[in-house]
C-alpha cells in the first residue's frame, strides 16, 4: 500500500509540473501561433501592394524585390516567435546563421545565381520587356527574379536561364535603340546594268515609309562573287520595323528585278567532257 501510495504521490507530482508548465508555456505558444499566422498573412499583404507599385513604376525589379522583402521579413517573423516562446534569440540566431552556412556552401550556385541578379538590377544590362540574344535563345524579358531571368521566345516557348551565366557571359540586347539598320544583299549577273538595279533597290526602299530618311540608306557594290555582283543594301528603321521590311524589301526587289530584266544569278558549274583518242 504504501508503495501504491508512493507511486500515486510521484504521479500527482508529475501531474502538477505538468500542469504548471502548460500553464507557463501554453499561452506563449497560443501567442506565437497567433503572431505567427497573423504575421504571415500581413507578410502576404505587404508583398502584395509592394508587386503592384512596383509593377507600374519598375516591372524590372517587381519579382526581384518582392522575393528578397519577403524572405527577410519572413525570417525576423520566425525569430520573434521564437524569442515569444522563450528560446533565446542569441541561440536561434547562432542556429540560423551556421544553418546559412551550411546551406551557402551545399547551394554556391545558387548564390552565384543571387549575386548575379544583384548585378544585373545594379547595371542594367537588360530590363523586363526587352529583347535578347542569350545562351543561344533570343526573346523578350518576361521576369527577372532572385535567382533567374525568364524568357519567350518567339516562337512560344518559355527559357528559364540562371542570372549567374547572365551576367557572366556576353549578350546582346537587340532592343536596346529605338533604330538599327537593316542589312540585306542582293547578286545581280555580270551582264546587268548595275546603275538599273542600284536604282531599283533605292526606289524601293524611298517607296516604304518604314525606311528612314536619316540616316540616308546606302546602295552600293559590296563584292564581287564567282557568279554575281553584290549589292549591299543599308536601310535604317525602327526597331519593330526591321524583319517585316527586311521579308518584304526581299519579296519587292525579286519582283522588281524580273519586270525590269535584272537577273539574280545562281552558282553554276560547268563542266566539258573529252574523248580520248
Amino acid at each position: 500500500m504504501e508503495d501504491l501510495f508512493g507511486t500515486n504521490g510521484r504521479a500527482t507530482e508529475w501531474l502538477d509540473q505538468a500542469v504548471a508548465l502548460i500553464m507557463t508555456y501554453a499561452p506563449k505558444v497560443v501567442l506565437a501561433i497567433i503572431t505567427l499566422v497573423v504575421g504571415l498573412w500581413l507578410i502576404k499583404r505587404l508583398i502584395n501592394v509592394l508587386d503592384r507599385k512596383l509593377a507600374q513604376k519598375d516591372p524590372t525589379l517587381n519579382k526581384f524585390l518582392c522575393g528578397l522583402v519577403g524572405a527577410i521579413l519572413k525570417i525576423l517573423l520566425l525569430i520573434s516567435v521564437a524569442s515569444m516562446v522563450g528560446i533565446a534569440t542569441t541561440s536561434f540566431v547562432a542556429i540560423i546563421g551556421a544553418a546559412g552556412l551550411a546551406v551557402g556552401l551545399a547551394l554556391q550556385g545558387s548564390l552565384a545565381n543571387f549575386a548575379g541578379g544583384v548585378l544585373i538590377l545594379i547595371f542594367k544590362p537588360f530590363k523586363v520587356g526587352d529583347v535578347i540574344d542569350a545562351q543561344g535563345y533570343v526573346g523578350t524579358v518576361r521576369e527577372i527574379s532572385i535567382l533567374y531571368t525568364v524568357l519567350d521566345t518567339f516562337d512560344n516557348r518559355r527559357v528559364v536561364i540562371p542570372n549567374g551565366q547572365l551576367s557572366n557571359a556576353s549578350l546582346t540586347n537587340v532592343s536596346a535603340y529605338e533604330t538599327r539598320r537593316c542589312d540585306m544583299t542582293f547578286g545581280i549577273g555580270y551582264g546587268d546594268d548595275i546603275d538599273k538595279a542600284k536604282a531599283i533597290c533605292r526606289r524601293l526602299i524611298e517607296a516604304d515609309e518604314r525606311a528612314l530618311k536619316e540616316p540616308a540608306p546606302v546602295v552600293v557594290v559590296g563584292g564581287l562573287g564567282d557568279s554575281s555582283v553584290d549589292l549591299t543594301v543599308r536601310a535604317w528603321t525602327k526597331s519593330s520595323d526591321l524583319w517585316p521590311f527586311y521579308w518584304d524589301m526581299q519579296e519587292r526587289v525579286k519582283k522588281a528585278f524580273d519586270a525590269e530584266g535584272i537577273s539574280i544569278p545562281f552558282p553554276q558549274r560547268d563542266v566539258h567532257l573529252y574523248q580520248n583518242g
